[in-house]
């Protein structure tokens, strides 16, 4: 009896480290921020919404991140244990094995695909194959290349709230490419603030993403700032177009001049404290933004 109680104990253990490890490959938080904005571009172009529909634009956009993330974890896996950010990952450290890692992003791949083809169109579809492809077998390679990698990572990167709106009404409108290019600026400032930070690990790793030759200088701070200061004017189109109204493009003002702050400090100083805080900064800004819209929505 006790024997029996200590084995389905270990079991148990067993179980709830296996899950862990595939948890910590879709970066939960990451897949529930893309799934987010997938909701986000599908709500905010619906005039009534279906719930159903709404719940399954979100695990399908959950489902696709996770996917592609898997399958850059498997590109990427010698490459992560040279870096002390990434030495811990499911793959470097052995937890889940390299054909099980592979099985489970097509498993969630497929049943992204499938979800997708089930409940929306297939526009939507065919551009969730194409965030997939270009994330994981571009971008990735990519960012050994140089910081052309940011550019290509910055498509899929923004395309999530495009594939809800598109979900929603079936074709790509001038307030889908809107929507998109507020998140597509938005990766730059986000992206190098991260590089900034992360600079020393990724040289181990070969990896390229800050501009000017990859120098943590003025010149690569002022790109920054600049990319920030255009979410200023593209963040006040959703009212000029009618998609939202004027209070939350109040919000979004006061937020970009906020956000833009902080890259002038980094300009300055070129501090690791200021890439903090920009970075920080980039992770409330497009929450923040779309919460405005879709309370705002006209």
């Amino acid at each position: 009896m006790v024997i029996g109680q200590l084995t389905s104990y270990g079991l148990g253990i067993w179980a709830l480290a296996r899950a862990k490890a595939y948890w910590e490959l879709l970066k939960f938080r990451l897949s529930l921020l893309v799934a987010f904005s997938c909701a986000f571009g599908f709500t905010l172009a619906s005039p009534s919404l279906n719930w159903v529909t709404l719940s399954m634009v979100f695990l399908g956009g959950f489902l696709l991140s996770g996917a592609s993330i898997a399958i850059n974890q498997v590109i990427e896996k010698d490459f992560d244990k040279l870096m002390t950010r990434t030495m811990n990952r499911p793959l470097p450290t052995g937890r889940v094995t390299v054909r099980e890692a592979i099985i489970f992003a097509a498993l969630c791949a497929v049943l992204s695909i499938y979800i997708l083809f089930r409940f929306t169109n297939p526009l939507t579809v065919s551009l969730s194959i194409v965030s997939m492809l270009l994330y994981s077998f571009v971008y990735t390679p990519l960012k050994r290349v140089g910081s052309i990698a940011v550019f290509v990572g910055a498509i899929p990167g923004a395309l999530p709230p495009l594939l809800g709106w598109v979900a929603a009404t079936g074709a790509i409108s001038h307030e889908a490419l809107i929507i998109f290019s507020i998140q597509f600026i938005w990766q730059f400032p986000h992206f190098w603030a991260i590089a900034w930070l992360a600079d020393d690990d990724y040289k181990k790793a070969g990896f390229k993403l800050l501009p000017f030759g990859g120098r943590k200088d003025f010149n690569t701070a002022v790109q920054i700032m600049i990319y920030t200061l255009f979410l200023l004017p593209l963040g006040l189109l959703p009212a000029k177009f009618g998609i939202t109204g004027i209070d939350s493009a109040i919000v979004v003002t006061v937020c970009g001049v906020l956000f833009l702050a902080q890259t002038f400090s980094l300009m300055k100083n070129g501090s690791r404290a200021s890439a903090l805080r920009i970075m920080f900064g980039s992770f409330l800004y497009l929450p923040i933004v779309q919460i405005a819209y879709l309370l705002d929505k006209v």
